[in-house]
């Protein structure tokens, strides 16, 4: 039976059809890696946010096994009644300690994902009255952070610093955060994070940096955005994402320790659900030691050479390579028809790049989105550039 509910959705979703707005899965039969078995068919993806390629590490599987047997396969319950085990509060003490550089008395909080850290962070630490001045390229996590905080939200333009200042010195509020990405997962563009620390310093904010896409390839040591730019302070809120670059999952908070006090105590995403499992947190102990040992510096480095070749192989005319000194390396096309054209095309080619479109990034700037791994050979990346400058030259978007 098609009741009037179902038919509401059934027109909205013919209308995303008309607009090419309708996402779709792909389902993957092999570890997360370059060689991709992808809908039963053979490809070479440039779509994944394993930036150092650990995700199938084999150190790593080895220790989440290790993990599973040692402390099985689930937490049995949240973090404040039994579910907090001893490998998460290792884990913790560990990330504690790699971020201590740029924090005062830092401690540690680890979370199921990063999306659920970025709602206990800004619902936390922005009471009623408070004013949240929200970068307008924010991941969508710390859009909806803010507004479910109880706060009084304030966007300000892309990398604005002026404005964002003006902003500030209008506030008479007694707590302010300034919430940002680090680096804009769309783009690959970093945040000017030093002039928005010294911003916050000034005008008595904190400031909430979603690292994201920076742990673990940002910095000497992996240690992300605020190693990247040499920063330390006590107004620093970070939260970087553990499936990412890390290759395992979750994600955890680093601030002064009374903030973690104060998100244990208040961040709901936190106290109102299941702990993740411990072998995760058991593997990452390895992740961690990855990234910081010579083997993460050395994939850091291949990325970087990865980049280059790419940069150096593409000749485009019509479409643009965007600036970025990231892993994210996306080729801006403009509208979704000749962005999904694009894509197929590739795929027919078998290499994996999807098409982003809106609403994830604004209309009219519609792209395709690569990302490397330090898994790609360099052979890798010169054959989708070849492919690209071919396939900009045969489709006519």
């Amino acid at each position: 039976m098609v009741t009037p509910l179902l038919r509401n959705l059934e027109a909205a979703l013919l209308n995303l059809d008309a607009d090419q707005l309708r996402r779709r899965r792909r389902t993957v039969d092999t570890p997360c890696g370059p060689s991709a078995q992808v809908d039963d068919r053979p490809m070479l993806a440039f779509c994944s946010n394993d930036y150092l390629g650990l995700a199938s590490h084999p150190a790593l599987v080895e220790a989440l096994q290790e993990g599973a047997s040692r402390y099985g396969v689930g937490s049995g319950a949240s973090h404040l009644i039994s579910g907090h085990g001893r490998a998460h509060a290792q884990l913790e003490e560990r990330l504690a300690e790699f971020e201590a550089p740029h924090l005062e008395d830092a401690r540690a909080l680890y979370f199921c994902t990063g999306y659920m850290a970025n709602l206990a962070v800004l619902t936390a630490l922005a009471p009623a009255g408070a004013d949240l001045f929200c970068e307008a390229l924010n991941h969508a996590s710390l859009i909806d952070g803010t507004r479910l905080a109880r706060g009084n939200v304030h966007v300000y333009p892309h990398c604005d610093l002026s404005a964002l200042e003006t902003m500030l010195k209008d506030s008479s509020a007694a707590t302010k955060l300034v919430v940002t990405d680090s680096v804009f997962s769309m783009d690959g563009v970093i945040a000017p994070l030093p002039q928005l620390l010294a911003l916050c310093e000034r005008h008595g904010a904190w400031l909430v940096v979603d690292d994201a896409h920076g742990f673990g390839v940002l910095g000497e040591h992996g240690r992300g955005a605020l190693e990247h730019f040499g920063l330390r302070s006590p107004q620093l809120v970070y939260i970087g994402t553990l499936g990412k670059a890390a290759g395992v999952g979750g994600a955890f908070v680093a601030a002064h320790a009374t903030v973690i006090e104060w998100l244990v105590q208040r961040g709901r995403t936190y106290i109102y659900t299941t702990a993740a499992p411990p072998a995760l947190a058991h593997a990452l102990l390895t992740s961690v030691d990855l990234i910081a040992g010579p083997e993460g510096a050395a994939r850091r480095a291949r990325l970087a050479e990865l980049n280059a070749h790419f940069r150096d192989a593409l000749h485009l005319k019509r479409w643009k390579r965007m600036a970025s000194e990231t892993p994210i390396q996306p080729i801006l096309i403009g509208e979704s028809g000749p962005v999904l054209e694009a894509s197929a095309a590739l795929e027919r080619e078998r290499l994996w790049v999807p098409a982003i479109r809106p609403p994830t990034v604004p209309k009219g700037t519609a792209r395709l989105r690569v990302t490397f791994s330090g898994s790609h050979e360099i052979d890798d990346a010169r054959q989708l550039a070849d492919a690209l400058n071919h396939i900009e030259g045969t489709l006519h978007g």
